[in-house]
């Protein structure tokens, strides 16, 4: 068999970077065919020279430009622009797979465009489930497209359940760090800063999906994506925190058995199974060592310190446009945190104001979820705003 061809939306982020990692060391069974990042062209064009890439996007259009006129990418390098740039190189007919790893929903264009074209995803962004998990799903069912995840727990949860019955699974078990924060007292938290929140005690991650689990927002977002890519009932997805993050998640089954994936807590194991799937090889680092001590902890989330998680939880539960209202304000309230205009608290009460003050609904176009995405940001600035003043 040939090399399995591969598109990576999001080469220069983490998961991206994770995700060269794993090109370089099972060069014999892949190829990389396509590449785009925002801004950072002067890492693409590294990439491209590499690989020999000649399928390259940016998304942002002045970074496009910029790079044109750079004279780093080769003659015969096509170099599409701004979002339509990444659709059609979701599209690419000779891409076996699409690694989707931009930030936020971004790539929801980009993903139904693949799906569209008949290619694989690998979903590595789960705002995209978040906004339109319905339409994703049905979409890739009608071209009979897999959507491979990529998120560590997901992932793992995958793999605990092939060969087995659905009928058979009580429950969905996501891990959660705790992240930073984990043991700091409601008061504590007043005066945390976003330096503080970017020191991930794990994982090495982008600024905003760093503050998502200091804050545990990035829980409820996984407990949407575990709804819909197992297609299982919302009261039947949990979480609990394990601080090691070694377990990666853990499926329950009738009989009271359960299941566990574990490896260290690095994304190029979940990366190379999305990518080689369903074969395997040898890992790019070191698997566990039990030769070594090893302690595993667990634990319930606090929801009165961590109230995005409960927050997440109820609008999981609520369904209809409720995640993708979710989702939207916590993309505004992180980024503000980020910018200092409002507190590390703050988070949580500008989605709890965003959710009280924008209707929900069950939609049934597409265009449904996105004007409500819309609503939600403008809602949210708002109250961002109102904490300005």
């Amino acid at each position: 068999m040939g090399r399995k061809r591969v598109v990576l939306l999001g080469a220069t982020g983490s998961i991206g970077t994770n995700t060269i990692r794993v090109l370089r060391a099972h060069s014999d069974r892949l190829e990389l065919t396509g590449i785009a990042c925002r801004t950072r062209y002067r890492e693409l064009a590294d990439i491209a020279r590499e690989f020999k890439v000649k399928n390259v996007a940016l998304s942002d259009k002045d970074a496009s430009e910029q790079a044109r006129q750079s004279g780093l990418f080769d003659a015969d390098v096509r170099l599409g622009e701004g979002p339509a740039g990444l659709e059609e190189l979701a599209a690419l007919r000779e891409a076996d797979v699409v690694l989707v790893a931009v930030v936020g929903t971004a790539g929801l264009k980009p993903a139904l465009a693949a799906i569209e074209a008949g290619n694989d995803i690998g979903l590595a962004s789960k705002e995209i489930l978040v906004l339109a998990g319905k339409f994703i799903m049905a979409a890739a069912a009608k071209k009979n497209v897999r959507i491979l995840p990529v998120d560590s727990e997901h992932n793992a949860i995958f793999q605990c359940l092939q060969g087995i019955k659905k009928r058979d699974v009580s429950r969905l078990i996501l891990t959660a760090s705790g992240g930073p924060f984990l043991d700091y007292t409601t008061e504590q938290m007043r005066s945390i800063e976003p330096a503080d929140a970017m020191r991930h005690p794990n994982w090495s991650m982008g600024p905003k999906i760093t503050i998502d689990s200091s804050t545990m927002a990035n829980k409820s977002l996984e407990m949407v994506e575990a709804h819909w890519l197992f297609d299982i009932e919302s009261q039947k997805i949990n979480v609990v925190v394990h601080p090691q993050s070694i377990v990666h998640s853990m499926v329950e089954f009738i009989d009271g058995s359960i299941l566990a994936q574990m490896s260290p807590p690095s994304m190029t194991f979940a990366i190379q199974h999305v990518l080689l799937y369903p074969e395997r090889a040898a890992a790019v680092q070191e698997p566990l060592d039990f030769s070594r001590s090893l302690q595993l902890d667990f634990q319930p989330p606090d929801l009165d310190r961590f109230p995005c998680l409960k927050l997440g939880t109820e609008a999981l539960a609520a369904g209809g446009t409720a995640p993708a209202v979710f989702n939207a304000a916590n993309e505004v309230a992180v980024a503000a945190f980020l910018e200092n205009r409002i507190s590390y608290l703050d988070i949580s009460e500008v989605i709890d104001k965003t959710l009280q003050s924008v209707s929900i609904s069950e939609p049934h176009k597409l265009e449904e979820v996105l004007a409500a995405d819309t609503s939600a940001r403008h809602a949210a600035g708002e109250i961002v705003a109102g904490y300005d003043s």
